[in-house]
């Protein structure tokens, strides 16, 4: 058994938050539900397949609207009055001395592009929209940042725009670190509003263009730092001081003085952080090949055995790079897995990128079976009566990366319960399963992962987002609350800047006639993705 790579990864989910509440730095066939059996019942809910018929959780666009205008409430009440920069997170309260006094460029980035979708719904005047958009702007343009490369740090106080150098409710010294994938959620936003806000826009490039997306990106030039041929993104960089001793090496991809760069690169397809790739392809600062130096699976030997699952496919070249297009086996479909097999992991950056259409032989088959494979692991095969699993906040701590086990190469897990439950079915004929017919306990559902699916199965998502209000009662005056727990009926009562800005930007791809993906994919980043993504055939299908 080979060791694991030292590329390999830093799970996405840390990079989104360290700590919640402190501390260290189409429409598809009719769904088979869940009845209406109390959440807190001891036993798994199961329903008949027409459960649809009779009840209120048939599609109706103007309770996805009411949906949205509460998440956008919960998003002012993040919102800081002077600065314009969301916090983190807000508890139910939604009280401004509440908020979590810290936020990131990801979240910055999500309030952005969740004006744009307040604006499209009519939640809010395009005056109003404007207003707020350039508030947090010029706020970005003042606060410090690592110049050279352009790129913001992962912690700022959204009242003030300070960068954070101790942590808010310890007082722990926290080292700047510039996230390449959380600076890419900033720079998606940023580039959406070039066309999706001509009031704006000239702010927004000004900040964009600045931003040098390869010096993230290890092109091997180095022989002592060598990775997969094509290339990797590096997870981030200590442009001050070495915050992740042994973790870093000195060195600069892009000139001028040396940064701490990390040694862990992000080396699979199926994540959040192809987002930042996809800007490199569209500046020109990070050549297509990069995207197929990416692992579809890892290799199906059998010194490739640690994984909890053997991938079945074959080898593809593309743009001269020899790519094994593995997929994982689960409920008659072969689909391209993830690190954790979260929903955030497959489909956050379709919000922006049109992937289905632009690569239909790939995405356009991946996405759709994902989304069929986590309905049916929620309700067929864990038998929790409800789905959607992604890293959320936990019902029953802080925060908890939550996915289906089957959907990821991760051999120790995102669970979709509470237990952890391990999910195993060996290795082929290498390994032997530890834990192939597991049985599963208190499942956690997060409704983010519900309103990402809705850009695949709008019926099936509204059915099941309906009774995680109504039956589970995860709702309140901000909208959905981050998770719940199906069979104990625990709430996550807190409402995070991500998430939320994920519900309204599949929520303006569903009902708002595609603003978010209209306002990002103009022809220009269509002339220079579309070619590179629009090669390839995943070897995703009906097994």
């Amino acid at each position: 058994m080979s060791p694991r790579p030292t590329t390999l990864h830093v799970p996405t989910a840390t990079s989104r938050r360290r700590l919640l509440l402190g501390g260290a730095a189409a429409l598809g066939t009719a769904v088979v539900g869940a009845g209406s059996a109390s959440p807190a019942a001891a036993a798994p809910v199961r329903s008949a397949p027409a459960f649809l018929r009779g009840l209120a959780t048939d599609w109706d666009a103007g309770t996805v609207r009411r949906w949205a205008a509460d998440t956008w409430h919960s998003l002012v009440a993040m919102t800081d009055e002077k600065t314009g920069l969301p916090a983190d997170n807000i508890p139910e309260s939604l009280a401004a001395g509440d908020r979590s006094g810290y936020t990131s460029p990801t979240n910055i980035g999500g309030y952005l592009w969740s004006a744009l979708v307040a604006r499209e719904l009519g939640i809010i005047t395009r005056g109003e929209a404007t207003r707020r958009i350039l508030q947090t702007l010029r706020t970005l343009e003042r606060m410090e940042h690592h110049t050279p490369s352009g790129m913001y740090y992962n912690w700022y106080d959204e009242g003030t725009g300070a960068v954070l150098r101790t942590w808010p409710s310890t007082g722990e010294k926290v080292v700047p670190f510039c996230s390449s994938v959380d600076n890419g959620w900033l720079g998606a936003a940023l580039l959406t509003l070039t066309s999706g806000d001509r009031a704006t826009a000239v702010h927004a490039r000004r900040i964009l263009s600045r931003m040098r997306w390869d010096a993230f990106y290890n092109d091997n030039s180095d022989p002592a730092h060598q990775v997969r041929p094509g290339g990797l993104i590096h997870g981030g960089f200590y442009p001050e001081e070495d915050g992740r001793p042994g973790g870093t090496y000195l060195g600069t991809h892009i000139g001028g003085d040396p940064v701490w760069l990390t040694t862990h690169h992000y080396d699979t397809t199926v994540s959040e952080t192809r987002i930042t790739s996809y800007l490199g392809f569209v500046t020109g600062q990070i050549p297509g090949k990069q995207y197929y130096a990416l692992w579809r699976t890892f290799p199906e030997t059998c010194d490739w055995s640690w994984p909890e699952m053997q991938p079945v496919g074959e080898t593809r070249t593309y743009l001269g790079l020899d790519v094994y297009e593995g997929a994982y086996t689960y409920r008659g479909m072969h689909i391209v897995p993830g690190w954790g097999g979260s929903m955030f992991e497959e489909l956050m950056p379709e919000v922006f990128v049109p992937e289905t259409s632009w690569a239909p032989r790939s995405w356009g088959v991946n996405h759709p079976l994902h989304v069929r494979a986590q309905r049916e692991h929620g309700l067929d095969e864990a038998g929790y009566g409800y789905w959607g699993f992604s890293p959320c906040a936990d019902p029953f701590a802080d925060y908890r990366e939550y996915g289906v086990d089957a959907l990821g190469m991760n051999p120790d897990g995102y669970f979709s319960d509470k237990e952890m439950t391990n999910y195993d079915i060996g290795f082929g004929d290498c390994r032997a399963g530890t834990n192939p017919n597991p049985t599963y306990g208190d499942g956690v559902v997060t409704p983010h992962a519900s309103f990402l699916a809705m850009m695949h199965e709008p019926r099936e998502a509204f059915a099941n987002l309906a009774r995680i209000e109504s039956e589970l009662g995860a709702y309140d005056a901000g909208g959905f609350f981050d998770a719940a727990a199906t069979r104990s009926g625990t709430i996550a009562r807190r409402y995070l800047a991500l998430d939320q800005a994920m519900v309204m930007g599949a929520i303006g791809n569903v009902v708002g006639n595609r603003v978010i993906q209209r306002s990002f994919s103009t022809p220009a980043v269509e002339r220079a993705l579309r070619p590179v993504i629009g090669l390839e055939e995943f070897g995703a299908g009906l097994a």
